[in-house]
């Protein structure tokens, strides 16, 4: 029973890690990127992954629960998603897939 308890912990730290990297991504945007690509607001978005950053915290913490979960859902579309959308608004003309020509 011990083990099961030390793997959700190491789930409920890797779950606060991603929704903390989602959210600094999420800050470091333009909120015009997010319009631009007809994605939800930079503020919607940060605030979901805000909210989801704090409940995975609070779980590595030890009072973690369901809600958990889909923070790791909120931070996995926005990474999965949006980021590469906006990413390609942000970094302007003139860049190959790789970097700049």
């Amino acid at each position: 029973m011990v083990l099961m308890g030390y793997l959700y912990q190491v789930i409920y730290i890797a779950i606060f890690v991603t929704t903390l990297y989602a959210l600094i991504e999420a800050l470091r945007t333009p909120a015009e990127a997010y319009t631009a690509m007809d994605k939800q607001t930079k503020t919607i978005w940060v605030a979901i992954l805000g909210v989801g950053t704090g409940l995975s915290l609070l779980a590595a913490l030890g009072t973690g629960g369901f809600l958990t979960f889909l923070s790791l859902v909120a931070a996995l579309i926005f990474i999965l998603d949006v980021r590469p959308a906006v990413r390609g608004i942000s970094r302007g003309g003139g860049n190959g897939p790789y970097g700049p020509w």
